[in-house]
């Protein structure tokens, strides 16, 4: 520790701190530009200049190490003339816009004006311009004139998102901030600089001259998307959410926020939106009122469960929907004396349900994951399905995390890989299978129930059982391509026989933002059907919670086939789809989760509650509300609820009141099932990052950015030439029978066998199982 006095107070601070950071620690602001906690330091904007005693002039305190004994004053006649002076020079060519710059009000240069500048300038020739550049549908670059070149834009796409999207050109006043080569911004992360620019060169494209800082209410939420459960702010002008900002949160999001979830909110107005209950009669739909909307379904379920049984039932959820949603959803199916429930709709895979003994999660806080000496990634597109985990996760590989990856594809993580297998989806298994025998062959003294017998490691595989053996602190996750795989149960077995093994633990990527609350609250129960089996087998009747079968299926054709024959169909849903219109014959309106209050149980089995920001959207409710009519009318006992607070604590009791003791991936018996040989190709159908959920589904700035482009397949460059196809040509693709026309380009990235062909978007939905057999054909 190292003693310092800033202002005549003095402190103790660690070795290597700056007088930046002692300032932070002490309280005591010094103004800055291009500094930033989470960003490497610069000292380009010299903002930050203080008077240190015994020097012989002003130093920067961003990049100024503490040392002991040292005297620091920040507000002295020396600090501060030199402060004004900086002000002075960064004023010179800025444009006196602020009456229309949408940083107006929030605005650091502004703010700090006031304290540092000057009342008029001393400049007398002409202010430079700078041309306005083009960063893609979410960033605006359109005044580049107001940029102080403090670099923080350029730090952060190169620092946090992996690579350097943006960078500073020519020299002096000629200094420009601009994307390379003409191309747009296209990271996960990008929004970030949006916040970090301290002056309104760089703001939001999709809230640009909507509102003003001050005409807007900030109320805290969580992100509906993916299993990281990211902190927010929405901001709301006249019932309206116009703007999403990071919450900071260290433990969770740090300060950051994914494009998504940043960006979603357009939807929330989307012409979308279903805002009256509606009926189909006739084979048309008509707008009706709750009362009869709600009489509607409540006689047809019972007529289903009088002609045919409750096992006629089944009711799907997704893992974006609340616990209280979800906890109402289940005791209404109880009601109805149902037991077959679940959220897995995308999944292929239920064959270890027995066996767990406990809900599958993150098997750590998200801190202590990135606080691993390796990882090893099993079946994920992990920047795409988990963006700020990823960027988490490149900080740790830096201070040296053996970042390994299992995958049918080959992903750029922008960070080091220790090693990679890219496989195909059925050899995911022999690849685990290979490390646990290279782990096995480093210790002597372990033994394993699990043949692996006839397989031969290879040298990446060796390379794993490396970085798994040598260090102490080691995790096996599995990613969302894992969970949506046939061989999902054995991957799970063959990873805790790995984290048994290796003294590691598993890790299970939470896909949604409740997928750990949906493990706990919404599978099946007794000898209920899971999700799979209420495709194969159709049921009667169909209660949908918050799902689209089109896109939100592990076999959309499985899927929309099963409940067009259906007797009955409840949609519920905060918006129109085309797919829904088709088969649904009730469709109720419910609150998405800005206009609803609930919680999510993120991927570390966290809870955490938010309330309603605005009110619903024309006659839309909050789900649990009409959940809990629908049991009163039903004459169930236990539905006198009077808000989302006292179903959560019915739940948690149910729970026993300690969320963390029922949550374990492990397996009461580790045994493999005989894999199914996949003959010819077979498909790899990840879900794109805008896809993922209705929300992001009809962001219209996410729907033009370069990850929500249409579909195409691609193949191996050999892949094609057996099928007598050039790349860029139209084919056919097949799937139980459906077809599709798509061009296929050649990509020698991916295994021979696969085709890869996203899910979960209109132009693929026709077809079948995302990880099942897939036909090539000339078009």
């Amino acid at each position: 520790m190292l003693e310092i006095e800033i202002d005549g107070k003095k402190l103790t601070v660690p070795t290597g701190s700056t007088v930046m950071d002692a300032a932070h620690s002490n309280g005591t602001y010094i103004p800055h530009f291009c500094y930033h906690k989470k960003l490497s330091i610069a000292a380009n904007c010299r903002m930050c200049l203080v008077e240190v005693e015994k020097a012989p002039k002003p130093l920067p305190a961003c990049a100024t190490p503490v040392t002991d004994g040292m005297k620091v004053h920040t507000h002295s006649d020396t600090a501060v003339k030199a402060q004004q002076g900086v002000m002075e020079f960064l004023l010179i060519n800025h444009p006196l816009d602020c009456p229309i710059c949408d940083q107006g009000g929030e605005c650091q240069l502004q703010d700090l004006a006031v304290g540092y500048g000057g009342v008029s300038s001393r400049y007398q020739e002409e202010k430079r311009a700078v041309p306005a550049k083009e960063m893609g549908p979410l960033v605006s670059a359109a005044e580049m004139s107001r940029c102080i070149h403090c670099t923080r834009c350029v730090r952060f796409t190169e620092e946090i998102g992996g690579y350097q999207e943006i960078g500073m050109a020519h020299r002096g006043e000629h200094s420009q901030i601009l994307p390379f080569l003409n191309k747009t911004v296209d990271s996960e992360i990008s929004g970030n600089v949006i916040d970090l620019c301290p002056v309104g060169a760089l703001t939001s494209k999709p809230f640009r001259y909507s509102a003003r800082p001050w005409e807007l209410s900030r109320r805290k939420t969580v992100s509906p998307h993916d299993g990281l459960g990211a902190n927010m702010i929405v901001q709301v002008k006249h019932n309206r959410v116009m703007r999403a900002l990071p919450l900071e949160n260290e433990a969770i999001n740090e300060c950051w926020l994914a494009d998504r979830d940043r960006f979603s909110y357009e939807a929330l107005s989307s012409d979308a939106r279903l805002t009256r209950p509606m009926v189909k009669q006739g084979g048309q739909w008509i707008e009706t009122e709750w009362q009869a909307a709600l009489e509607y379904i409540v006689k047809g379920l019972r007529g289903v469960t009088r002609d045919h049984g409750a096992d006629a039932i089944g009711f799907l959820a997704t893992p974006h929907s609340t616990v209280e949603e979800l906890y109402l959803a289940k005791k209404l199916a109880g009601a109805l004396g149902v037991e077959s429930t679940d959220y897995r709709t995308r999944h292929a895979d239920f064959s270890r349900d027995a066996a767990q003994q406990g809900a599958l999660w993150l098997g750590s806080s998200i801190v202590e994951l990135a606080a691993a000496n390796a990882l090893l990634v099993v079946g994920s597109v992990l920047r795409k399905e988990q963006p700020l985990l990823a960027a988490r996760l490149r900080q740790s590989v830096k201070k040296g995390m053996a970042l390994s990856v299992i995958s049918p594809i080959q992903e750029n993580l922008l960070s080091h890989v220790h090693a990679r297998l890219t496989v195909s989806p059925v050899a995911m298994l022999d690849s685990l299978k290979a490390v646990l025998k290279a782990v096995l062959a480093r210790k002597a003294d372990a033994s394993s129930t699990l043949d692996v017998v006839s397989i031969t490691p290879c040298a990446q595989a060796e390379a794993i059982a490396d970085s798994l053996v040598n260090n102490d602190n080691a995790v096996i996750a599995l990613g969302n391509l894992a969970q949506h795989s046939p061989h999902f149960g054995d991957l799970l077995t063959l990873a805790n026989e790995l984290a048994r093994l290796t003294g590691g633990r598993v890790a299970v990527l939470g896909e949604a933002a409740n997928s750990v609350g949906a493990e706990l609250t919404f599978k099946p129960s007794g000898k209920g059907a899971n999700a799979g089996q209420m495709f194969s087998v159709p049921k009667k009747a169909y209660v949908l919670l918050n799902t689209e079968l089109d896109c939100d299926s592990h076999n959309p054709h499985r899927a929309l086939k099963a409940v067009e024959q259906a007797e009955m169909v409840v949609a519920m849903s905060a918006f129109r789809s085309d797919a829904a219109l088709q088969y649904a014959d009730v469709m109720l309106p419910i609150a998405p989760f800005t206009e609803t209050s609930g919680a999510f149980v993120n991927m570390e089995g966290l809870l955490q509650a938010f309330n309603g920001v605005v009110k619903p959207l024309g006659d839309a409710r909050p789900a649990w509300k009409v959940l809990r009519v629908l049991g009163n009318m039903l004459g169930a006992p236990g539905f006198e609820f009077e808000s989302a607070e006292q179903v959560r604590a019915e739940w948690l009791a149910g729970l026993g009141g300690e969320l963390k003791s029922k949550l374990n991936n492990g397996l009461s018996s580790l045994t493999l099932a005989t894999p199914s040989s996949a003959s010819g190709l077979v498909r790899v159908g990840e879900v794109p990052m805008y896809q993922a959920d209705a929300l992001c589904r009809r962001a219209p700035s996410l729907q033009a950015t370069a990850d929500a482009r249409a579909p195409r397949a691609s193949a191996h460059s050999s892949v094609l030439a057996a099928a007598g196809v050039q790349s860029g040509q139209e084919v056919s693709l097949k799937q139980e029978g459906a077809a599709i026309r798509i061009a296929i380009d050649a990509d020698d990235s991916l295994p021979l066998g696969v085709v890869r062909l996203a899910a979960a978007h209109p132009a693929t939905v026709a077809l079948g199982g995302m990880f099942n057999s897939i036909e090539l054909a000339q078009g």
